[in-house]
């Protein structure tokens, strides 16, 4: 079978190690889910979230070409808990004064240009 990058799919656990959990997803593929895939937040011990044998359902997040090894997340799947509704939120920063702010530069300029002749002492020509 041929897997693609963001294919949810279903395997059962074949092995648990300190760094991740492989997932047998047919008779000849497997892949693994690294710890930091494996749950939201910190993970101190894999097997009490995950035993052998389990039927898990897994979300593909590489597919190496060369070693064809195959990463997987459980966590892409769930729900982040630290995220609520204040985060999701979005904030568009605009300016109050609607009779102040951006003006095309050509309307602008002939006071810069006053300005500047101040500034810097240069006298004025009209």
């Amino acid at each position: 079978m041929t897997y693609r990058i963001g294919q949810v799919l279903n395997g059962t656990i074949t092995g648990i190690q300190h760094y991740g959990v492989f997932v047998s997803l047919d008779e000849t593929t497997q892949g693994l889910i690294h710890i930091s895939e494996c749950a939201h937040g910190y993970v101190s011990n894999l097997e009490s979230l995950f035993h052998i044998g389990q039927n898990i359902e897994v979300l593909v997040l590489d597919i190496d070409e060369y070693s064809k090894k195959i990463s997987l997340s459980v966590r892409a799947l769930q729900k982040d808990p630290n995220i609520g509704t204040k985060w999701c939120k979005k904030h568009y920063w605009t300016n109050r004064y609607v009779d102040s702010g951006f003006q095309p530069i050509s309307t602008n300029m002939p006071s810069w240009l006053r300005q500047a002749e101040k500034d810097f002492g240069v006298p004025d020509v009209e």
